[in-house]
This record gives structure tokens, sequence and C-alpha cells, in this order.
């Protein structure tokens, strides 16, 4: 099987005295270029797992993780470093803004990450943030700075975003906005959208849909391709 991200074998274990944990357990698949892929799963279902070991914020116990035919597994540290800054954007459920900076600074701190200056206004402008940047986080409303993040993330132009629940701190008409933004992203721009999340209704829209459980996969549902998938209306589907 190949595929833009490749699963093989995959497990990560915990090792607690004489107990081993397996958060993750022999996890095969693969998502492609440009797809919209949702996993889900009930809390401790290894989900944030498996995307800190996409992330490469975690190292696998065993198995192998191919990104673009690059086995990120054998990656040292500092080649994970550029990996992240360059290949991956992360959207998390708390934003992780810095306080202390305007919604436009918080953008341009990624000019020093990347090592390239970056156009923060105009991705500001992409995500209707214009009258925002020169607002710190707790001037945004929820919304705002999570739409904030996503801006932060997409600057880079990364290949891939990983979300970790980044609707769960936002009210649900919100949220909504927050994964049909996300949606469009994924298929005007061809950007791998994976997201992690215990929401059912959102992998409605999914390419492919991976449910985990104990750390297991159970099953994977992909959509049919029927060459319509670009002209699905995510409002609609979430209304």
């Amino acid at each position: 099987m190949s595929g833009f991200i490749e699963f093989q074998n995959v497990t990560k274990e915990y090792i607690n005295g004489d107990e081993v944990l397996k958060a993750v357990n022999n996890l095969n698949f693969t998502i492609d270029k440009g797809e919209f892929v949702v996993i889900l799963g009930p809390s401790g279902s290894g989900k944030s797992t498996l995307l800190n070991l996409l992330g490469g914020l975690d190292h696998v116990s065993s198995g192998n993780i191919m990104v673009n035919s690059h086995d990120i597994t054998g990656y040292s540290d500092n080649d994970l470093t550029e990996y992240r800054a360059h290949e991956v954007g992360f959207i998390f459920q708390f934003y992780n803004l810095i306080p202390n900076l305007t919604a436009l600074e918080n953008l341009e701190l990624i000019s020093d990450v990347i090592g390239r200056k970056i156009d923060g206004k105009s991705m500001l402008d992409r995500l209707n943030l214009t009258e925002h940047y020169h607002n710190f986080p707790s001037e945004l409303s929820g919304g705002e700075q999570q739409r904030v993040s996503i801006a932060r993330a997409l600057v880079k132009n990364p290949n891939m975003l990983l979300c970790d629940e980044p609707t769960g701190a936002l009210d649900s008409n919100t949220g909504d906005m927050v994964i049909e933004l996300l949606y469009d992203i994924c298929k005007n721009n061809k950007t791998t959208v994976i997201i992690v999340t215990h929401n059912e209704d959102i992998a409605s829209l999914a390419d492919k849909v991976i449910h985990l459980k104990n750390g297991i996969i159970e099953s994977i549902d992909t959509k049919l391709d029927d060459g319509n998938a670009d002209s699905i209306d995510a409002e609609e589907v979430l209304s």
C-alpha cells in the first residue's frame, strides 16, 4: 500500500513499573494527499497519541511512519524539528496563543521558526480577521482565537494540518464555522487535514474516517470517489 502518509505496524508503549500500556497498537493505514480525515473514538482510545506520533512530537516504540516517502521514525531530533517547522501545522483545542502578543505578532513569530519572512496580515485577512491585527488574545472571542491559531498554522504553507479537538472549547455554531473553514482549506488548497475528535457529526464530511478504540483500529470508512467530493457544502452537512 502507498499514500502520502503511511502507518506501518505502528505501536506506542508506555511502561509503568511492571505494566506495559499500548497507547496505540499495531496501526496500519494510509492517507492520501489532500484528504479530509477524521480520527474518531472515545477518550483514551489513542487518538491524540496517533496525532503526536505523526506530528513528530513523540517517538514510536515499533513500526514506521512514512510521510511523502520519508520515514520520519528514523529522524534525529534536529530532523524532527525541521519536519515540524516546515511540513506540519498544528491546531489544538485551546489555541496556545501567546497572551502578551497581538494576533499579528503571534503569526509573525513563525518567521523565526521557519527562517523566512511570512505575510501575517494577508493570512489574517483571508480568515476575516483584518480588524483584529492588534488585538491581544484576551480581547478576542473563542472563535476568533481559534481562527488566529489556524492562521498561524497555515501561514507557513504546511503539507498537512493536524487538529486535536479543534472545536472542543467552542460553542456548536462557532465550532461548525471552524470545521467549515478547515474543510474549505483542505479542498481549495489540497492540504491534508487530519482531525482528532469524538464528534461523530464531523465524520460526515470526511474522505476517510479511522475508528479507534483501546489503541486499535476498529474500522476505516472511506467515502466512495464519485467525483463530487469538492461540491459538498460543509455548512449544509453540519447544519
